[in-house]
């Protein structure tokens, strides 16, 4: 029965031409090893495996396994699924910081950020110049559209509590259409500012949350 074929790599059919030279002693090993880069001793172990197996001892055993240093498909689905889940406004910096922390899934920052830009879960800063995004004219009567708005901050520092103020702003003309300052950006403080808003201008006009 004739031998099975053998794929080689240029690499590897030039190894074979300094082993075939040294099995047939026109060339010494120390020689061969200066030409390949590599000790006598792995010189030694490839005229051995030549001799045994033909060209096919020259071939790497690793050739067709997956690598050792690939991380298991089931890593990945579990770091992109909790990202998406728990994490999705993270960048892959934070993200990977508490993917460790909270759910001990190891991963690398840069294994987490091209997982990321491959499911389109993150885009870089080039790609994200690289959107173009149509832009939405402004309504054209007063009160057609009204922009709401809350923000939590220190608005008085040490001369009063820690507040939320709501904002209502006329998406036609940009003009402030009710502010109220409230304890906090919640449903129970944005009735109130709304009825106000609403007996002050009518009922014509159609608040939209932002």
């Amino acid at each position: 029965m004739g031998q099975e074929p053998v794929t080689m790599s240029a690499r590897e059919l030039d190894r074979l031409e300094v082993v075939r030279r040294v099995l047939e002693r026109s060339l010494t090993q120390v020689k061969a090893a200066e030409l390949m880069g590599l000790c006598v001793r792995q010189v030694r172990r490839l005229v051995c495996q030549c001799e045994l197996r033909g060209p096919a001892g020259l071939v790497s055993g690793k050739r067709g396994r997956p690598s050792n240093r690939r991380l298991p498909a089931e890593l990945k689905a579990e770091a992109l699924a909790l990202v998406r889940e728990r994490h999705a406004d993270f960048g892959p910096t934070l993200a990977q910081e508490k993917l460790v922390e909270q759910h001990q899934v190891q991963v690398s920052k840069e294994t987490l950020r091209k997982w990321l830009s491959e499911a389109g879960i993150w885009l870089s800063r080039r790609d994200r110049r690289r959107t173009a995004h149509q832009p939405r004219h402004r309504r054209e009567c007063l009160g057609e559209l009204v922009q709401i708005d809350g923000c939590d901050h220190d608005w008085f520092k040490e001369r009063g509590e820690r507040c939320a103020l709501l904002v209502y702003v006329d998406d036609a003309t940009g003009r402030i259409m009710e502010l109220r300052f409230v304890k906090s950006e919640s449903a129970f403080d944005y009735f109130p500012a709304t009825e106000s808003y609403l007996k002050r201008h009518g009922n014509h006009s159609r608040p939209s949350t932002r």
